[in-house]
């Protein structure tokens, strides 16, 4: 733990450097394997419908089963979830790289997903509770700055081994990074008490949630191929929307076992924190599939080239997040949350004049642009989540933002995709498509402006900018 209140002790930096190596593990692993699909398809002779389960088989399992890895962290300890879920993750990975068809690695990928459902929560909770109370923004620029380092780095990674030793590698990779990662953690993070004060584990609770969020994730995924209106889809809807009434219903008597307790559900400052992340993730993971889309259709650039062609939002997404720490402490939640989403809104306003004749140097600077936003809003947005919550909370309000997340982008992912096909041209549609996406950032900045952290702070505006004496406005 830290050395006095602010001080930090060398266990607690090496204990922040395996936190770090730990989300590399599991944000490299999104973005990785998203260049090797062609050389996947290509062994198993397999087509893009059934390969890119690989992903999103993956991303849905991770997005199904954070909430339930969130609450088993705060409940039998974090650092022994973060331990089983790294082992599961790793032992699959490595399985999955041996995989003789196609099918034993969607199995593989879908178990690694509970795995990395396992690993993140976890360590959201022991990145926070390393830290003192005044070091909390560093946390989430923590997380957040090694993410966008991890996803910034994975399609150059998963290029190049795919290009020289074969994409098995990029399986084979997690197994000594993970290793290093929980031989780190354990040495250095003190292990924290199973917590006594619950009575057992909410399993009907987690089980509807899982069908009512698995049926939700499939719908959106398979609503853009087989249409909106088509039965299959309309009656995921369904039972999507019944599945999760049913789960608030079952919440509300669960008492202390509840999947998500009551004092959760009913924070208001988590709950917007919450509402402000689903309306901004539509934009970030509609930049991550259609910028190179454009970049390879359009600009002609191959596989490797698309994924370097990120590196100007990527790469400074990850510079931001690891300063932004340092402005949330002195600004605040509601300025840093507000201010990355003004951002955020304003890189995808510039990438919406994006045009056919479009080059690559004119994408550059709204890249630029919405990773600062990236790197600010959600490392600030985290942080104001978790610390809403009680700390005992920590890790199962970091795994609701995540869930907030992935299902704020899988819908807008889903509208962005109905925009762009129904355009004659793919660079006009996104350009709408990335419109539509500025106009819901600017929404998002509304209600962190209104709802997140609080009231407006002067004296926290003057303490950004101490320079600026009172004697001297």
């Amino acid at each position: 733990m830290a050395d006095g209140e602010d001080g930090l002790s060398k266990s607690t930096i090496l204990g922040m450097i395996a936190m770090a190596v730990a989300v590399f593990v599991v944000a490299n692993d999104f973005t990785a394997l998203s260049v090797a699909i062609p050389a996947i398809e290509k062994t198993f002779g397999t087509s893009v419908n059934t390969t890119q389960w690989v992903i999103n088989g993956y991303a849905m399992v991770f997005g199904v089963a954070i909430v339930t890895g969130g609450r088993l962290a705060d409940m039998f300890g974090r650092r022994r979830i973060f331990f089983i879920g790294a082992a599961i993750f790793a032992v699959f990975s490595v399985i999955g790289g041996f995989s003789p068809d196609i099918w034993m690695l969607l199995a593989c990928r879908f178990v690694m997903g509970i795995g990395g459902a396992m690993m993140w929560p976890a360590i959201l909770g022991m990145t926070f509770s390393l830290l003192p109370k005044s070091k909390a923004g560093l946390a989430g620029g923590l997380i957040m700055g090694a993410g966008g380092f991890g996803n910034a780095f994975g399609p150059l990674l998963g290029g190049g081994l795919t290009d020289t030793i074969g994409w098995r590698w990029v399986f084979f990779l997690n197994l000594p990074i993970a290793i290093a990662a929980v031989i780190i953690t354990y040495l250095v993070v003190k292990p924290d008490a199973e917590r006594k004060d619950h009575d057992g584990i909410d399993y009907l609770g987690m089980g509807v949630l899982t069908i009512g969020l698995f049926a939700l994730l499939l719908a959106l995924d398979l609503g853009t191929r087989q249409g909106w209106t088509a039965p299959l889809i309309l009656g995921l809807f369904a039972m999507s929307a019944v599945a999760l009434a049913k789960f608030f219903f079952i919440e509300r008597r669960a008492g202390d076992r509840a999947l998500v307790p009551d004092d959760v559900m009913r924070n208001g400052s988590f709950a917007a924190a919450c509402l402000a992340t689903l309306l901004m993730s539509a934009l970030y993971f509609a930049a991550l599939l259609y910028l190179p889309q454009f970049m390879s259709k359009v600009l002609g650039f191959s596989a490797v080239e698309s994924g370097a062609g990120l590196l100007p939002m990527m790469g400074t997404f990850a510079a931001t997040s690891f300063i932004a720490g340092r402005l949330y402490a002195k600004l605040g939640p509601k300025v840093s949350v507000t201010g990355g989403a003004l951002f955020l809104a304003a890189g995808m306003f510039l990438l919406s004049r994006i045009t056919a004749s479009t080059v690559y140097d004119e994408l550059i600077f709204g890249m630029v642009v919405l990773g600062i936003g990236v790197g600010l809003f959600y490392s600030a947005i985290t942080t104001a989540a978790i610390t809403a919550l009680d700390d005992s909370r920590a890790s199962l309000g970091g795994a609701i933002v995540y869930m907030a997340q992935i299902a704020g982008g899988s819908i807008g992912l889903g509208v962005n995709t109905a925009i762009v096909l129904s355009a004659a041209h793919m660079a006009d549609g996104i350009a709408i498509a990335f419109l539509v996406d500025a106009v819901l950032a600017v929404c998002g900045a509304a209600v962190a402006l209104f709802f997140v952290g609080g009231t407006l702070s002067k004296a926290k505006l003057e303490a950004a900018w101490p320079h600026r004496h009172r004697a001297h406005p």
